[in-house]
């Protein structure tokens, strides 16, 4: 992992901050903190016989692999009832309907989110040519909504899936936040903002509304709190793929045996407009989504450095043809435009233009 990528940390050994909680995670008694969490579902059951409520806790949900794995735990081996809350994708595609359906015949209930389409395809394209990012806005509703429904059914917990700060090599801000969601964290590292600031001549408060987080009043008042599964039991995206795949064998996977740019293909299915953001990390960081599996894979023991390694040179660089043109339709950009606004966004530490005037790294992390 290079040293481009945001809020990365390395020691005096040239060791990551991401790496350095992987050790850590190695040194942790998942014993006790499964019995930390068994008295947590006690205590949510507690709750909810006294208020006679309908759902046990709140699952932000995409149907895929990691939240889903959560959510069939919660209902099939601790015996809770989770609500599952859904913002929706950007640009919806076949498989992640279709995975959401599957998941719902289990017996559960969701709540789909869907902010107008007007206002999303705006903010995912002026954030696209700021920012370099189609998806800002969308991460202010997947961190919104589920807290919002909470609110609103008073439901006091919800589970959200990893701690991507400490897991993948991040700003830490507090010592409780690998259990608990910080607020400060959401608007500094997922957002970057508060939504309320997007107001423009053509969006108003009231549109921004789906995208705007409860204030800390509110959820202090109704006493909600969001913990991180990968606190109470040690976190793998691949063990959370296969666990799905053997609780429902219809869980699907990119048709394509793989998903562009990366040899994996069961991980962020459910949006056409993902190929463009991971390729956007290429472009702005100088890694790219073939590296991000892999370093994820590496620090849980599941692959060796030298086939990661081979895994970025062959997938890193690859452009996100597939649903290429319904996503620059969506963005309302011609082809002009859009490679005008990509190269707007590489760092000149990172790039440079080659003998035979093509983009390349300066540094590759396979060389």
């Amino acid at each position: 992992m290079p040293d481009s990528r945001p809020r990365i940390v390395f020691n005096k050994d040239g060791v990551c901050n991401a790496c350095s909680h992987s050790e850590k995670k190695n040194q942790i008694d998942w014993n006790q903190r499964k019995l930390e969490f068994l008295n947590l579902i006690d205590e949510i059951k507690k709750c909810s016989k006294k208020k006679n409520a309908n759902y046990d806790c709140v699952v932000p949900w995409s149907g895929g692999k990691d939240s889903t794995s959560i959510a069939l735990k919660l209902k099939f081996e601790y015996d809770l009832n989770p609500l599952l809350v859904n913002f929706s994708p950007l640009i919806l595609n076949e498989i992640g309907e279709y995975n959401r359906n599957e998941i719902s015949k289990l017996g559960f209930d969701a709540i789909f989110i869907k902010p107008k389409i007007d206002v999303s395809r705006a903010l995912a394209k002026r954030f696209f040519i700021e920012r370099g990012n189609p998806k800002v806005a969308w991460d202010a509703g997947v961190n919104s909504g589920p807290v919002k429904i909470a609110l609103k059914f008073n439901i006091p917990t919800i589970f959200y899936a990893e701690h991507g700060e400490s897991e993948y090599g991040g700003l830490v801000l507090n010592e409780d936040s690998e259990k608990k969601r910080d607020l400060r964290e959401v608007i500094e590292h997922q957002i970057g903002d508060y939504p309320e600031n997007w107001v423009n001549e053509t969006i108003n408060l009231k549109d921004l509304d789906p995208y705007i987080y409860p204030s800390e009043q509110d959820l202090m008042k109704k006493k909600i709190t969001a913990y991180y599964f990968s606190y109470f039991f040690k976190w793998s995206m691949l063990e959370n793929f296969n666990y799905v795949k053997k609780k429902l064998p219809t869980f699907k996977c990119h048709p394509n045996g793989r998903t562009d740019g990366t040899f994996t293909n069961f991980d962020s299915l459910d949006d056409k407009i993902d190929c463009l953001y991971y390729y956007m990390q290429y472009i702005k960081f100088g890694f790219g989504r073939a590296t991000r599996d892999s370093c994820r894979m590496i620090q849980n023991n599941q692959m060796k450095r030298e086939e990661a390694i081979n895994h970025a040179r062959k997938y890193d660089h690859e452009f996100p043809i597939t649903d290429f043109e319904e996503v620059i339709d969506f963005l309302n950009l011609s082809n002009e435009d859009f490679e005008r606004i990509v190269n707007k966004h590489r760092n000149e530490e990172i790039w440079k233009v080659s003998k035979n005037n093509q983009w390349e790294l300066v540094n590759k992390i396979y060389d």
